[in-house]
């Protein structure tokens, strides 16, 4: 029996939830798929999959080793990517994760120019806000915003991450500007609430902080929303700089209380690329993370106008 095979096999199963649609995207039948699984359970003495007519389930013996098949398959797979890396450009499939707002606004647009300079390299791009798992994914690089658990992967800083007080001209036009953060309380806030319902922002200046408890028409969970209600003159949003950034260089938000730090975040959180510790010698990898290091700048471009 070979081993990898019949582990490759298991994993695609397991991934694509039934033999059949494992077979087709393997190009084999689904018989034969079925007996080189059969065959690995044989080999280590222990029933992985649950088989009935309306779906398969992993056994506790399953679900161990699925994982550590997942692992074993995944290094096997940089160390075959490594040789060949050795010699000649980039090439070869490279699977990013990406945050979905920020990649379409900053990481799109720079694609074509990523794809000129390294003509040999296949782009899988991942839009999702989740915190996808690299290796179950099968992900080469992910872009995360904000702070980082304590983990083994690599993270390299891409740019900054803060959040900026804003309104339109239009809003500004019918309401008082504020001047401290305790004005905010008698405005429309536009409010983030994280799926937990907090309405209050926090300000810090040197060793003063103020806490304002916010109110406003519009709470959501996606900044995206948040942003366009308040380019429509409906109130007062509290926003990432990279999300804001353009709208404040064109005239269209004008960022407010620029002498207070709006929500402050941990120590150390920023916009990383991180990856697996078996993908730093990949030079696809490190291709793409120089690339848009490189194009967003330090400060980033989108800091230009809120400086």
């Amino acid at each position: 029996m070979d081993l990898f095979a019949s582990m490759k096999a298991f994993v695609m199963v397991v991934d694509h939830g039934a033999f059949a649609r494992a077979a087709v995207k393997m190009g084999v039948s689904t018989s034969s798929l079925t007996r080189q699984v059969d065959g690995l359970e044989e080999h280590l003495g222990a029933l992985l999959i649950n088989r009935s007519t309306r779906r398969l389930t992993l056994t506790d013996a399953g679900e161990s080793y699925y994982e550590q098949a997942v692992r074993i398959l995944s290094e096997l797979e940089e160390a075959n990517r490594s040789i060949g890396d050795r010699g000649g450009p980039p090439h070869g499939l490279l699977r990013v994760s990406l945050p979905v707002v920020f990649a379409q606004l900053h990481v799109a647009p720079l694609l074509p120019d990523f794809l000129r300079a390294y003509p040999d390299v296949e782009l899988d791009l991942s839009l999702n806000d989740s915190m996808v798992n690299l290796v179950e994914e099968r992900v080469d690089l992910a872009i995360r915003i904000g702070s980082l658990d304590s983990s083994s992967l690599v993270a390299r800083k891409l740019a900054p991450h803060r959040r900026v007080v804003c309104a339109s001209p239009d809003y500004l036009a019918r309401h008082a500007e504020p001047q401290s953060p305790h004005d905010l309380s008698g405005l429309n806030c536009l409010a983030f609430t994280y799926g937990r319902g907090d309405r209050t922002w926090r300000f810090t200046r040197g060793e003063t902080e103020q806490v304002v408890r916010i109110s406003g028409s519009i709470c959501a969970n996606n900044s995206f929303l948040l942003l366009n209600a308040a380019l429509d003159g409906m109130g007062i949003c509290l926003l990432p700089s990279w999300l804001v950034g353009k709208d404040v260089e064109a005239g269209r938000l004008r960022p407010l209380l620029s002498d207070w730090e709006a929500n402050p975040l941990s120590p150390g959180a920023a916009i990383h690329a991180v990856y697996l510790p078996n993908r730093r010698t990949s030079k696809k990898v490190r291709a793409f993370v120089d690339f848009l290091i490189e194009r967003f700048g330090s400060p980033p471009y989108w800091e230009t106008a809120l400086q």
